[in-house]
């Protein structure tokens, strides 16, 4: 065996047991990647401090602080707002379930007229069953969220610890990168460093664009809602905004919440199609102005690719592979290119050529 191939097989060992490692201890990791999103986030700040003659420790601690306060100005402005309305929506919702369940029964009498008794019986039989496996899923999704000591024990994490992580890595950030530098082979240094540099500008590019369609999406949803009278449209708002984090999960979740409420609050029709109207605007608006400008230019990830990400990193890693699977595939997806380009450079892919370096080596 070549030096090559012993390179190539311990870096796919190293891989494999790393991301093993990863799917064993994926129930915890949910502080320390959320403390490595916002020392991401925020290390541009203390870097400006830096080079203003603050020293490192002080600037993370000043940046930090300044950031958790915002954070907590603006939970503490918009919870008295929506306390009302979330304490009101928990109470109401085994009525409106039951609202849910009457139309649904309405709309089966209807069909008991119309159908033959054997389509009827296919027809009630299927409804039923899939009512029920919604009505348990909401249930085990809510005991878990109120009664679950992991639920209890990462959100506690999320207070005390994610902070902590942010702080150490907003300090150490510069001797980190040194460090990982001083680890990479030297003869692959210029590349690595030219494919690092895409991958910062891609996640870069991910967050700061992502948490700009969050804010505006909630905002809209969140005003037109309330506009047309909807019951709790702020929270169905905020909602949207929280989870639109994760793409195509908001809009779909928040578009079923504001229907239920819709159709069992408003008396008539025209109100209801206010409601659709408004999420067919935000969604035109989403996919085609806020996501292509603030994201998709700067991920490169094609939907299709989005999609099985959210799927395969939630399979393996449950709410936390939902929240990094698009920055993690925008990364696979800078690789993926780069080594595209080395295959269609290399005589491998055409005999007839010399070897040519990629542009970023």
């Amino acid at each position: 065996m070549n030096t090559a191939q012993r390179q190539a097989v311990f870096w796919i060992v190293g891989f494999a047991i790393f991301f093993l490692a990863l799917w064993q201890i994926g129930s915890v990791l949910l502080p320390f990647a959320a403390g490595f999103a916002i020392a991401f986030f925020l290390d541009p700040l203390v870097n400006r401090l830096e080079r203003g003659g603050v020293p490192r420790s002080g600037g993370a601690l000043i940046v930090l602080t300044l950031f958790l306060m915002v954070l907590v100005l603006v939970v503490l402005l918009i919870v008295p707002i929506l306390q009302n309305q979330v304490v009101e929506l928990i109470a109401n919702l085994p009525a409106l379930l039951d609202r849910v369940r009457g139309m649904i029964d309405a709309l089966m009498r209807q069909a008991q007229e119309r159908l033959s008794p054997e389509d009827y019986d296919k027809l009630h039989d299927a409804v039923t069953g899939k009512l029920a496996d919604l009505f348990s899923f909401v249930a085990n999704v809510f005991q878990s969220a109120l009664t679950s000591g992991v639920a209890l024990a990462n959100l506690l994490s999320l207070l005390f610890v994610t902070p902590v992580v942010s702080f150490f890595l907003l300090r150490d950030w510069d001797r980190i990168l040194v460090q990982v530098d001083a680890w990479v082979p030297r003869e692959y240094l210029p590349t690595v460093r030219a494919q690092a540099r895409l991958i910062d500008e891609t996640l870069a590019g991910f967050l700061r664009g992502q948490l700009s369609v969050c804010l505006a999406l909630g905002l809209y949803y969140a005003v037109a809602l309330t506009v047309i009278g909807l019951h709790f449209g702020l929270v169905v708002g905020l909602l949207i905004g929280l989870l639109a984090f994760i793409p195509y999960i908001g809009g779909g979740v928040g578009f079923v919440l504001a229907m239920l409420l819709a159709l069992t609050h408003f008396p008539d029709w025209q109100h209801v199609l206010y409601v659709v109207v408004i999420f067919l605007v935000g969604w035109t608006v989403e996919g085609y102005v806020l996501t292509p400008k603030l994201v998709g230019e700067r991920v490169h990830l094609h939907p299709v690719w989005v999609i099985f990400a959210l799927l395969a990193f939630g399979s393996l890693f449950g709410f936390l592979g939902v929240l990094v699977a698009v920055p993690v595939a925008a990364v696979i997806g800078v690789l993926v290119r780069f080594a595209l380009a080395r295959y269609l450079a290399s005589p491998l892919y055409d005999p007839s050529r010399t070897r040519v370096e990629p542009e970023g080596k």
